[in-house]
């Protein structure tokens, strides 16, 4: 059996209902709602049952992660104690594709009653839940994309999508930096290069040091030594020049012998470099952008006082 025409339709079946969803999407509402939430002095606490409140951990996951403080109760479990963790300084978004779920609608009354900011997403813009809540986000889809249209399937997938667009506006609207997200993602790779700096990465064993004053003989030595593929020229303790093995194989494939060529005549004095307290993830572009892979490090006197290679970042 050839699985394949299913499985695809799958894909436009909720390509076609994301469209649907998009195309009712008011543009004064969304901008209301985003000022709202960004207004929101506590949390944007997410609320649901069922697939809706598993599409609503998501959200809330994402949310936290890319800035917008954010944590999720089931609606039901709300009327057991989990109503304290609500405050009036807080937001609540509630999730139900119907719009008329019974627990949803009881934590809607108690938000309502105790005068804390709501916003809904359900599929009937007439719904108790669209008519009672501050702001409402209608993801009234054309289908489901299960053969019965049962099944949560274009529903929950436009609702993640609504609670995407949600925190991806809060981003911009706050400034969200990559610097910002590593705080909260202090594990991946991402987050390492924005949180661990120079210092801790820098090599400082075997520095390849030269002099204007050294014959090229002796440069060549001193790169060959040092393994690093470079040699960093110093005058009265400071950094200024660097040279490395491919200036001087360029050097020596001109017309001009080699002892007629000085280090000075190849020293690049326009180099780039690095601080103690650089991050990495700057001085990966930097390395990129430039085709380094050995880049010098200095303090503010331009004192040499280590380096760092890409393949450590």
């Amino acid at each position: 059996m050839n699985h394949y025409s299913n499985f695809v339709t799958v894909f436009k079946d909720e390509i076609e209902s994301i469209n649907h969803v998009i195309s009712q999407i008011d543009e004064r509402n969304i901008n209301n709602i985003i000022d709202a939430i960004s207004a929101v002095k506590g949390k944007l606490i997410v609320s649901g049952i069922g697939k809706s409140g598993l599409i609503g951990k998501k959200i809330a996951a994402t949310l936290a992660s890319t800035g917008t403080q954010s944590f999720f109760i089931h609606s039901t479990e709300a009327f057991h104690g989990d109503l304290g963790m609500i405050s009036n300084h807080d937001a609540l978004l509630l999730i139900s594709h119907s719009g008329e779920t019974d627990d949803v609608l009881k934590v809607l009354d108690y938000c309502n009653n105790n005068e804390i900011l709501t916003l809904s997403i359900s599929g009937n813009s007439k719904s108790t839940l669209a008519i009672n809540s501050n702001f409402h986000i209608n993801c009234n889809i054309i289908n489901e994309a299960c053969s019965l249209n049962l099944a949560p399937t274009s529903s929950t997938t436009a609702t993640l999508l609504i609670g995407d667009a949600i925190a991806v506006s809060l981003m911009k609207a706050k400034s969200f930096k990559e610097i910002d997200f590593a705080k909260y993602h202090p594990g991946g790779r991402l987050g390492k290069r924005l949180l661990t700096s120079v210092s801790d990465i820098m090599r400082i064993d075997n520095m390849p040091i030269v002099n204007e004053s050294m014959d090229l003989f002796k440069v060549i030595f001193t790169i060959s030594d040092s393994g690093y593929g470079i040699a960093f020229c110093i005058d009265e303790d400071k950094l200024v020049g660097v040279i490395t093995d491919g200036d001087i194989r360029r050097a020596i494939k001109t017309d001009l012998s080699f002892e007629e060529v000085k280090l000075s005549s190849l020293l690049n004095k326009d180099f780039k470099y690095a601080y103690l307290e650089s991050n990495l993830q700057e001085i990966k572009l930097v390395m990129q952008e430039n085709k380094i892979i050995t880049l010098p490090v200095i303090n503010s006197d331009s004192k040499l006082i280590g380096l760092v290679q890409y393949y450590d970042i």
